[in-house]
């Protein structure tokens, strides 16, 4: 499914384009994805995103 909203990351506002018209922000899908409790693959977007969040100078010695 295509979403057409889209957010910019800088300055928050909403638009239909890629670029923000205001600030030439990059622009992203402010919607969750769809949950599924038989998603095989929440182990790895959840370590993604964890991994984003944290510093990088602890260095990433996670195991699964």
């Amino acid at each position: 499914m295509k979403f057409l909203m889209k957010k910019c990351v800088r300055c928050g506002r909403y638009t239909f384009k890629d670029v923000c018209p205001v600030c030439n922000g990059q622009t992203t899908v402010p919607h969750p994805p769809r949950f599924s409790p038989e998603d095989k693959y929440v182990k790895y977007r959840v370590l993604a995103k964890l991994t984003k969040e944290r510093p990088s100078s602890e260095g990433s010695t996670l195991s699964s």
